[in-house]
């Protein structure tokens, strides 16, 4: 079995990469190698921030480790809220403040077209590797679901009638936007088992 850590607190993210990634990987948390650090976030694109978590956890830890940032992007708000998806509302409000204040955001708005984007690196002594992956879609008006997590609930991926929420988990994985990161990790690290 391979054991990766995976630079996140977040047990959501956690559980999905376990998910994507199978009985083969051992996915070991910040909290699994002893790290309860508030990682800060402060650089202004998903790859940015993916290299300054893995960083911090390489340069403090000593072990190779993948991280990834994430977030929604809505045409409509400017590619908001981006970046800032887990911190719209604010410091210290949850999931459902996030999806009230992007609700109320687009009140009345037609366009209603986003993506979710997933920016993962793998940091390694020879550097970092970046894997990304996007999926489009369209914000409800009302949340629906009660799976995942997050914006699931107001998602509506291209092509689907229901939302990442009301999706199963082996379904939402094999189009999301992490799980296409992963599955671009997993053939890089598959690539690299065969030359050796």
């Amino acid at each position: 079995m391979k054991r990766i850590v995976f630079a996140t607190g977040n047990s959501n993210k956690l559980r999905e990469l376990r998910e994507i990634l199978g009985a083969d990987y051992e996915v070991c948390g910040l909290r699994d190698i002893g790290c309860d650090d508030d990682i800060p976030e402060t650089a202004d694109t998903f790859e940015g921030n993916a290299l300054l978590k893995a960083q911090w956890v390489r340069d403090r830890y000593g072990v190779d480790c993948i991280a990834e940032d994430a977030g929604l992007e809505v045409d409509a708000l400017g590619g908001a809220p981006g970046v800032l998806s887990a911190r719209f509302a604010g410091p210290g409000h949850d999931s459902r403040a996030n999806n009230e204040l992007l609700l109320r955001r687009l009140e009345g708005v037609a366009d209603r077209r986003a993506r979710f984007r997933t920016s993962l690196v793998l940091l390694r002594a020879d550097g970092p590797h970046f894997f990304e992956g996007k999926i489009e879609g369209d914000i409800l008006e009302a949340p629906r679901g009660e799976g995942g997590f997050g914006y699931d609930p107001l998602f509506v991926p291209k092509g689907w009638t229901k939302t990442f929420a009301e999706a199963g988990a082996e379904e939402k994985n094999a189009v999301s936007h992490r799980g296409q990161a992963v599955a671009a990790l997993q053939r890089f690290i598959e690539s690299e088992n065969k030359s050796r």
